[in-house]
């Protein structure tokens, strides 16, 4: 029993330093655009900066997760990652020129754009003997992202949106300070590596291709959201409390839905692609309320519904793959799902997004994002229907191949 005590004492900093590094992460994606925009860039420029994060990750996550391999060791990896992000974060909110600004900002998102990645490595890492153990771990970092949302709000209105980057420094120093206080382990990297002989299984997995598609159309929007919500609210008169109120409830119920979705859910295809399909039409209903939204507590409220659509979504989708490609695949299979959402529908959406707002205004961008959920969900209502008439035949001669190769 002492040596339980004793083992859950020294994990402290871990649960620690997942809420600081989400709080960390919540401050610059909530609140980066408004100090962007105090600076005097347009929404074009904000979402075309925005935009270089998950271009710059295609590159950074691999080469983090080689030396984390070599390395046997994501403690260090992590501090080497977090002492750069701390070091160029400087250099991107003190920089004198826009040219200046895209460069520091590049080299910004090679360090922290595989934070997440690399840290859910490291409580893997530390919690290798009791795995169920992650949840309780990775949940801190759900209550940081909640908590200090809300707080950095209050606390911006009061020092003002220029010493935005004081703030940062402050909450990532601390959750340094939390990683060197744990124990030094030897870890290899978990995240799974993409093989390339799997993409030819994909482009001929129609059911695949059709998924991936869709979930572009549907998650681009969700970007948009992401990127412009904060300029939004404060367009229409919101302070920078309203917009941590936002985000915190965006996120405080995530883990209770993520619970029932995995508690209730029945993992057949037909149900799956049809739960994906209301989800999509819930994305619908909010992009509609969000176009039609006239102050900034009605956009707070409407952000309570992120809970489900995209955590329904997010979940949803990563069961779906499991069903979808053969079991050899699998690791590959989720990688390219992540990179959709990640990357390409990022990229994408943070630059029409930009474009849209900057030229016809946030409730036109928002009207589009109706219209791109809206065909992901006759497509997903569409597959669900062609799945539950014709069924879904996986080829289970090429899962006993490959497996042979193996």
């Amino acid at each position: 029993m002492q040596d339980h005590v004793k083992k859950q004492s020294k994990l402290m900093p871990l649960k620690a330093f997942n809420f600081l590094i989400y709080g960390t992460m919540v401050i610059f994606t909530s609140f980066f655009q408004l100090y962007l925009q105090d600076a005097g860039m347009n929404k074009f420029e904000i979402g075309t900066l925005m935009a270089l994060g998950p271009l710059v990750s295609l590159l950074a996550n691999p080469f983090w997760t080689i030396w984390s391999d070599r390395l046997q060791n994501t403690r260090r990896i992590l501090l080497v990652m977090m002492t750069g992000t701390l070091l160029l974060i400087q250099f991107v909110f003190h920089a004198g020129t826009y040219n200046m600004v895209y460069l520091a900002t590049i080299l910004f998102f090679f360090f922290q754009s595989p934070l997440f990645a690399q840290s859910n490595t490291l409580t893997l890492g530390y919690v290798a003997d009791q795995p169920q153990k992650f949840g309780t771990f990775r949940n801190w970092g759900s209550i940081g992202w909640a908590v200090v949302a809300v707080s950095a709000g209050l606390l911006i209105d009061q020092i003002g949106i220029s010493r935005l980057s004081l703030l940062v420094t402050a909450i990532l120093l601390l959750a340094m300070g939390t990683v060197l206080l744990l124990p030094s382990r030897k870890m290899p990297s978990a995240t799974p590596p993409i093989r390339l002989r799997g993409f030819t299984h994909f482009a001929i997995n129609r059911y695949f291709v059709a998924f991936i598609l869709l979930g572009i159309l549907v998650s681009v929007p969700n970007v948009m959201n992401n990127t412009f919500m904060s300029l939004y609210i404060t367009e229409l008169g919101g302070s920078k409390t309203m917009v941590g109120f936002a985000v915190f409830l965006s996120s405080f119920l995530e883990i209770a839905v993520l619970v029932l979705f995995h508690r209730f859910l029945k993992r057949s295809l037909a149900t799956l692609i049809g739960c994906l399909a209301l989800v999509s039409i819930l994305f619908c209903i909010r992009w509609l309320l969000m176009a039609e939204a006239s102050n900034p507590l009605e956009i707070a409220l409407i952000q309570i519904m992120h809970c489900i659509t995209f955590g329904g979504y997010f979940f949803v989708g990563t069961q779906v793959v499991s069903q979808l490609v053969p079991p050899v695949h699998r690791a590959s299979a989720q990688s390219l799902f992540t990179l959709t959402w990640s990357g390409i529908s990022a990229v994408a959406g943070s630059l029409a997004g930009g474009w849209l707002y900057q030229n016809f205004g946030g409730a036109t961008m928002y009207n589009m994002g109706f219209l791109l959920a809206l065909f992901g969900a006759i497509g997903f209502g569409a597959m669900w229907y062609w799945i539950r008439v014709q069924g879904h035949h996986p080829k289970t001669d090429v899962i006993e191949e490959e497996t042979e190769d193996l």
